[in-house]
This record gives C-alpha cells, sequence and structure tokens, in this order.
C-alpha cells in the first residue's frame, strides 16, 4: 500500500502530461481520427477554429503544459495552465458531446493532483496576502565569501 501511496503521484503526472502532450500535438498534426462530432459540438469547434487564434492558443497550451508534467518541471504552474481546458473538456462532453469517460477522468487526475501538490497552491489560495511579503521573501541574498 505504501508504494502505491509513493508512486501514485508520479504515474498520474505522467499520464496526465501524456494525454494533454498526445493530444495537444493532434491538434496540430491530425494523426489520430476524429469520430464524427454532433451538430452542436462541431459547430463549437468551428467557431474556435475560425477565430484564427483560440484553438493554436489552447493546443498549444496543452502541448506545453502536457511537456511540463511530462519533465516534471513547473508542475503546479502546468496543473494551473490546465484547469480551465479541463473545466471547458468536461462542460464540451457534457453538453455537446456526451458519452466521453475521458473527460472525466482527466479531470479526476487534475483533481488528485491539485491534493497532491496542494502546497504549492497553499499561498495562491489565501485570502489576503501582503504584496509586499512576497517581494521581501524573493529577494536574493548576497553570497559571503569565504576569504
Amino acid at each position: 500500500m505504501n508504494n502505491v501511496k509513493r508512486f501514485a503521484p508520479t504515474a498520474a503526472r505522467i499520464l496526465q502530461g501524456l494525454v494533454f502532450f498526445v493530444f495537444g500535438l493532434n491538434g496540430f498534426l491530425q494523426f489520430l481520427p476524429q469520430p464524427p462530432a454532433p451538430e452542436a459540438a462541431a459547430s463549437f469547434a468551428g467557431a474556435l477554429a475560425a477565430t484564427g487564434y483560440m484553438f493554436p492558443l489552447i493546443k498549444g497550451t496543452e502541448v506545453v503544459a502536457g511537456a511540463l508534467l511530462l519533465s516534471n518541471r513547473y508542475v503546479p504552474l502546468a496543473l494551473a495552465l490546465l484547469a480551465p481546458i479541463i473545466v471547458n473538456i468536461v462542460a464540451f462532453h457534457t453538453f455537446l458531446a456526451p458519452g466521453n469517460p475521458l473527460a472525466w477522468f482527466i479531470l479526476a487526475i487534475e483533481l488528485y493532483l491539485a491534493f497532491a501538490y496542494r502546497a504549492a497552491f497553499r499561498p495562491m489560495l489565501a485570502a489576503r496576502v501582503d504584496a509586499s511579503a512576497g517581494a521581501e521573501q524573493s529577494k536574493l541574498r548576497p553570497v559571503e565569501s569565504a576569504a
């Protein structure tokens, strides 16, 4: 049981990273076949594509965040970037194209990872923060020479 607790965050991070890296790349390269979408879903996707920037922005964010998760770098940032995308994925598959359990699966992984990395999010969720306190903590201190 202890091994599961130890490796579960890593496994979840890699799985989430793979999902977003692969599906984000697919948005640019179209290497995975897409099943026909319901009319409302197709209209929504068409509207995103018609803007000329929104679809590439979303897919580019997915690729970058997926790569961050896979590389184990800036994981809390990657999770924060993916959160609004995942909310939209769940809403899309709830209201426009129901029947895809992957949407709920990635939501569950996101929530699990947010819990696993909760210490990184704690300062962001503080009700009141003094702006100058953060500036004081981030100042670099000079290194004293050993001479």
